[in-house]
């Protein structure tokens, strides 16, 4: 049984900074290598920076799979979009249904907010995920190349599902 539950403690962001530090390493360094994912970890996926992005909008969510926490979400309302900045789910915890769970969730959350569709961006050399993402029914609308710094760019793919 898949549980979706609010991260909006100290405690919820560092479980979920665990979590990343286990899924990136794990599903990251083969794409875009170790120094980037240390950096990447450090500036978006620590707990405080967590609790800075939640305070700027961000909404994040634990997904627990009979009560063991096996991966995030994190979504942002924007104009017209519900962008979905993060979701991961550790590989031993695949094929159980809970990304299916988690998208039925995040559709659900744009809806409520009368949004048009969801965006997301994803690395250009994440092929399985652009499946997955294109299986699901978005569509790519082209290439973003995003400096975050430290001589490091996020390299993506802009995705958009209609509502």
């Amino acid at each position: 049984m898949t549980d979706i539950i609010v991260a909006n403690t100290m405690h919820h962001y560092s479980q979920i900074a665990r979590l990343a530090a286990v899924i990136w390493h794990e599903h990251y360094i083969p794409i875009i290598g170790k120094l980037q994912v240390d950096y990447m970890l450090d500036k978006y996926q620590s707990a405080t920076a967590i609790e800075k992005q939640v305070a700027m909008g961000y909404e994040y969510y634990i997904m627990t799979f009979e009560k063991t926490p096996v991966g995030y979400i994190s979504i942002k309302k924007e104009a017209e979009s519900l962008f979905l900045s993060k979701i991961y789910v550790l590989s031993s915890y695949r094929g159980k249904k809970i990304g299916k769970t988690a998208m039925n969730f995040i559709e659900k959350k744009a809806k409520d907010y009368q949004l048009k569709n969801i965006r997301l961006t994803v690395n250009i050399h994440n092929t399985n995920s652009i499946k997955a993402y294109e299986t699901l029914g978005f569509v790519n609308i082209g290439a973003l190349v995003t400096d975050i710094g430290n001589g490091f760019v996020m390299d993506d793919y802009q995705m958009l599902k209609p509502i």
